[in-house]
């Protein structure tokens, strides 16, 4: 039991752990705001209005088209004080480009879902006298929202993962604390493992809620 509590591996679980808190919070601060932002946006692109569709269309394919360690390299070194008076701290920063990431993402989720709906559904709702926004309201968006669980479930996943790009500007999540920890005690093997470990008992049990809940609602 001793030999256990002595383990490099066991002895790396403290720092990690407090990485794992921030790399929960960035996550979870990240997906809220970006399925606010995905939200707007999705609706956005299913509007009549072709200047919104339009740039709500930009904005889904230039973050979907570039990658995250850019957008948060630029988000933190490009937004200077020198440039347009912005200070940002890494934690702001990697915060912010989760939420605009995964916003572009949550956005084609919101209108897949939508557009998903049959037809019938909207006529059944104008012809019992309902406005287009009370059938959306009523009959198209619960039935849509169901159908983006799965998604927004390994959307959770990805943008999970995606924050250990952020021990490049130094958020301390738990990859960056598990450099800083081998760093000192050399035991860079021992370290990485446990921090894959730690990254998968999140991962796996979500991917099997997800499979389940996918199963269990038919979509």
């Amino acid at each position: 039991m001793e030999a256990i509590m002595e383990s490099p591996y066991i002895n790396s679980l403290p720092t990690l752990f407090e990485g794992l808190k921030m790399t929960l919070l960035i996550t979870i601060a990240g997906l809220f705001l970006g399925f606010i932002l995905g939200g707007l946006v999705g609706l956005g692109k299913l509007s009549k209005n072709k200047l919104i569709q339009g740039i709500c269309t930009v904005y889904v394919e230039v973050v979907r088209g570039t990658p995250i360690l850019a957008q948060v390299l630029f988000i933190y070194y490009g937004l200077t004080e020198d440039l347009i008076g912005l200070s940002i701290n890494a934690l702001t920063a990697a915060i912010i480009a989760i939420t605009i990431n995964a916003a572009a993402y949550i956005a084609e989720i919101v209108r897949g879902a939508v557009y998903s709906i049959e037809r019938g559904q909207r006529e059944a709702g104008r012809s019992l006298g309902l406005t287009e926004k009370q059938t959306m309201r009523y009959i198209i968006w619960p039935q849509a929202f169901k159908r983006m669980i799965p998604p927004l479930g390994n959307q959770f996943v990805i943008s999970l993962k995606d924050t250990s790009l952020f021990s490049v500007i130094a958020v301390h999540e738990v990859l960056y604390m598990g450099k800083q920890y081998y760093n000192v005690t050399y035991e860079i093997f021992e370290t990485l493992v446990m921090v894959c470990i730690l990254y998968l008992i999140i991962t796996i049990p979500t991917s099997i809620i997800l499979r389940r809940l996918e199963r269990k609602l038919d979509v």
